[in-house]
């Protein structure tokens, strides 16, 4: 099925890979250093080598559905971002003690407890793409005591985007330039930069207490 990328080839055209996938995106937001991104545009390469292969009158392996891999992707990094909101609503003083000690998280709290104030969400999108940011918003947004009418919506659209954005350029990648490692490095290079751009959009949102 996909020669090009290897040994892994076999994991990909497995049932096994959403599973693979869902427990990867739900974990990185405790462990941001798990492959969750390499995991799902790996898995749509092979999607589009074997739609390829169906094309060309062949008849592939099983193939990961981009559609489920792009709703499992979702589905995990909600659940993911609602545990953390959890806890860190529980965290109680000790975790307010260590926000105020941290200037990153005090900023994040300031920003996106405006941003939800005000309706809008963004911020939350944003950190989904960005290195850790899914941790930190999660994180604040629980320990703010923030309404989860006005978390959850802004976590579930940021979970459907990135899956969106991970699964299209893995596709596409792979309809590209065919299911090599060659496509999915290029797809990491434009999740990457997504993530760098992310983070300074994010870096640039005023402060709460500069628009009220």
């Amino acid at each position: 099925m996909v020669e090009g990328l290897g040994s892994i080839g076999s994991l990909v055209s497995s049932p096994w890979i959403y599973a693979l996938v869902a427990v990867s995106v739900l974990l990185d937001i405790f462990l941001p250093v798990l492959p969750s991104g390499v995991l799902v545009i790996t898995a749509a390469t092979a999607a589009a080598a074997g739609s390829g292969a169906a094309a060309a009158g062949r008849v592939p392996q099983d193939v990961p559905d981009i559609v489920v891999l792009t709703l499992c992707a979702a589905t995990a990094s909600v659940a993911g971002d609602l545990a953390v909101y959890r806890l860190a609503w529980r965290g109680g003083a000790r975790l307010d003690r260590a926000i105020a000690r941290s200037r990153r998280l005090t900023s994040a709290q300031e920003r996106l407890g405006g941003a939800l104030a005000r309706g809008g969400g963004a911020l939350v999108v944003l950190a989904r793409f960005a290195p850790a940011g899914r941790s930190v918003v999660s994180l604040v947004a629980g320990a703010a005591h923030r309404r989860v009418r006005e978390f959850l919506p802004w976590s579930a659209l940021a979970g459907l985007a990135w899956a969106a954005y991970s699964v299209a350029l893995g596709y596409f990648g792979g309809q590209w330039l065919g299911a090599t490692w060659l496509a999915a490095g290029v797809s990491l290079v434009a999740l990457f930069g997504a993530g760098a751009g992310a983070a300074y959009l994010m870096r640039r949102q005023p402060r709460a207490t500069e628009v009220s």
